[in-house]
C-alpha cells in the first residue's frame, strides 16, 4: 500500500469510526485496511488510533494528523482534477454543513439539483445549528449566517437575512402592537432557540439597545416556536427567511421594524480558494446564483 492510499485509508477509518466501514467505502478487505493503518503507524512511530472491541478512536496525534491528511488529499484531488480537465465533470463525495432550517428549506433543493446535473458526485449534508470547524470536521463547504470570524477560509456572499419579531394579526388585535422594544415586557414572548439563561434581544445597529426577555415559553426548536406564534399565543423572534411563507400568507405580521438590528450576512465558506477540488468549485458556481436569487436573501 503506497503512502497516498495509506492516507486515504486513515481518513476513511477516522470518518467511518472503524475498519469495516472504511474498507467498504474504499472497496478493500478489512484486513487490508488494518494492515495499512498498522504500517502507517509503524512508519510514523506514533499511535493514530486507540482500538477496543467496540470502537476505534483517534489519539491526540491522530486528530492533528487527520487535518493534515485531509488537506494533502484535497490538494492532490484538485491537482488531478485540473490536469484531467475535470472542472466540467466533477466527481467524488461533497460534504456540506448548514443551519437546520435554512438547509431544510433552501439548501436541499439546490443540492438535489446539483446531483442531478453531476451524476458522479454524491453528497453528505449535515444540518446543525452551531459553527462547525470545517477543517477539523472534514467538510468541504459550510453555509454561515452571521458575521464571519477571521480565518484562512474563502467566503462567497450570497445575501442577507433580518432578525424579525412577529405575531398573528389576531394576537396583535387582542393585545396591541408593541411600539418600542421595552413594550415586549407587557406581551407573551416565545423564546425559540437553545434553551439556557434568559435571552437578550438586541435592537438597532451599533449603539442600539438590548432588552432582557422574560419569556413565558422557551423552546429549543425555532420551527416549534414559529408554530406556536402562528396559533396566536404570543410574539416570536426569528430570522426573516424562517417566517417568509407566513408573512407572505398574512398568517404572521412583523412588528418593531424600525428597531431591527443590522441584517446578518449569509456566505458559502470553503477551504482551498481557487485551488479547491472540482466538486467544490462546481457546487459554488451552481449554488451561489441560485441562492442569491432567493427573495428571502435580498
Amino acid at each position: 500500500m503506497d503512502r497516498i492510499q495509506s492516507l486515504e485509508v486513515f481518513v476513511a477509518v477516522a470518518e467511518e469510526g472503524g475498519f469495516a466501514g472504511a474498507a467498504r467505502r474504499l472497496h478493500l478487505s478489512a484486513p487490508s485496511a488494518t494492515r495499512g493503518i498498522n504500517a502507517l503507524e509503524t512508519r510514523l512511530g506514533a499511535r493514530l488510533f486507540t482500538r477496543t472491541t467496540r470502537q476505534v478512536r483517534l489519539t491526540d496525534v491522530g486528530e492533528a494528523y487527520l487535518e493534515e491528511a485531509r488537506h494533502i488529499l484535497g490538494l492532490l484531488q484538485a491537482a488531478d482534477d485540473a490536469a484531467a480537465g475535470a472542472a466540467t465533470r466533477p466527481r467524488g463525495r461533497l460534504r456540506i454543513t448548514c443551519p437546520n432550517e435554512f438547509g431544510r428549506i433552501h439548501v436541499m433543493p439546490v443540492v438535489t439539483g446539483f446531483l442531478d446535473t453531476y451524476p458522479e458526485v454524491s453528497a453528505d449534508i449535515v444540518m446543525i445549528d452551531r459553527i462547525v470547524n470545517i477543517i477539523e470536521e472534514g467538510f468541504d463547504i459550510a453555509v454561515r449566517i452571521g458575521p464571519l470570524q477571521s480565518s484562512g477560509l474563502t467566503a462567497v456572499r450570497i445575501g442577507q437575512v433580518r432578525r424579525v419579531v412577529c405575531a398573528t394579526p389576531a394576537y396583535l388585535d387582542a393585545h396591541g402592537t408593541p411600539q418600542t422594544p421595552q413594550d415586549l415586557h407587557r406581551h407573551r414572548v416565545i423564546s425559540a432557540g437553545p434553551v439556557g439563561p434568559l435571552p437578550d434581544w438586541r435592537f438597532g445597529g451599533d449603539g442600539g439597545e438590548t432588552v432582557r426577555i422574560a419569556s413565558r415559553l422557551a423552546v429549543s426548536n425555532i420551527a416549534a416556536g414559529i408554530e406556536v406564534a402562528c396559533t396566536g399565543w404570543g410574539l416570536c423572534r426569528a430570522l426573516s427567511y424562517q417566517v417568509a411563507p407566513h408573512l407572505e400568507a398574512g398568517t404572521l405580521r412583523t412588528v418593531l421594524e424600525d428597531f431591527e438590528p443590522d441584517p446578518l450576512p449569509v456566505h458559502l465558506v470553503h477551504v482551498e480558494g481557487r485551488r479547491a477540488a472540482a466538486k467544490v468549485r462546481s457546487f459554488l458556481d451552481y449554488a451561489a446564483p441560485r441562492l442569491r436569487a432567493l427573495p428571502v436573501l435580498g
